[in-house]
């Protein structure tokens, strides 16, 4: 099962779960976790891989992650704990899991907040990964790393985050990066999929205003998809929750309560 964390609240009944994104790990929601207790019971968890969900060893004879797989340690982990229902909050490609999960286990998902949110790669993002795919196997992975974090997250008070996620890659093994970065031969049709169907769970979009390779085909979807609104944080890139946790903590707080129990 993978590591998890939960904070319990005395009063309160509903849950939030916290879901990070490739080459992150649980410890990128420091700054939610203080602020979320206070209102609600927590869940943090490492993706396999990740933090302290270290690789298994049925995963060294089986190489190939699907989303579907990952999604399915999240759930694991939900139904341990005997969580009927949960909000769910994601940053980058953790916005994928979650609503991943919510088309496998609808009554799993009580709202979605997704932070940094990717619906479709644009023109640079599938340039950006048909390169790493040519150069995966050999050029050191931190390199390629790097690089993809300075394009996703460019602007001088973008740094924080980059050195963040970059460090937190550090601690993926090379193979284990490998086998993240062949989920994207996968992506494209989930991503489609996603864009056409409407899920309506209630799904706040956070994101910054220079978050250029996403924002512009978030603005889109939302305004096609009935259940889903959109909050853009000024002068914030990628990773919305740790440039600008006190607005970032402040929106999605507020969405979740007004939501009916």
């Amino acid at each position: 099962m993978l590591n998890y964390y939960s904070y319990l609240h005395k009063t309160s009944t509903e849950w939030v779960t916290f879901v990070h994104g490739a080459g992150g790990s649980s410890s990128i929601w420091y700054k939610q976790i203080r602020d979320f207790k206070k209102h609600f019971n927590v869940l943090i968890l490492d993706l396999r891989g990740h933090g302290n969900s270290k690789p298994k060893l049925k995963d060294t004879f089986n190489p190939k992650y699907t989303f579907d797989s990952i999604t399915n340690d999240i759930v694991e982990v939900i139904e341990h704990l005997k969580i009927k229902k949960s909000h769910f909050i994601g940053i980058s490609l953790g916005t994928i899991l979650i609503r991943n999960l919510a088309e496998k286990k609808p009554d799993l998902v009580k709202s979605m907040i997704m932070g940094g949110a990717i619906i479709k790669l644009n023109f640079r993002s599938q340039v950006l990964m048909k390169v790493g795919n040519i150069f995966k196997s050999v050029v050191p992975y931190m390199l390629l790393y790097k690089l993809f974090a300075f394009i996703i997250m460019p602007k001088k008070n973008h740094k924080k985050s980059r050195l963040l996620f970059v460090n937190e890659a550090k601690k993926l093994y090379q193979k284990e990066f490998l086998r993240w970065f062949k989920l994207t031969s996968e992506i494209n049709p989930l991503l489609r999929f996603f864009r056409t169907k409407d899920i309506k769970i209630p799904t706040l979009y956070v994101m910054g205003s220079e978050d250029h390779l996403f924002l512009p085909s978030i603005k889109n979807i939302v305004s096609k998809h009935v259940t889903s609104s959109l909050f853009v944080i000024n002068n914030c890139g990628h990773v919305v929750n740790v440039e600008q946790p006190e607005t970032f903590n402040k929106q999605t707080i507020g969405f979740i309560t007004t939501l009916p129990v």
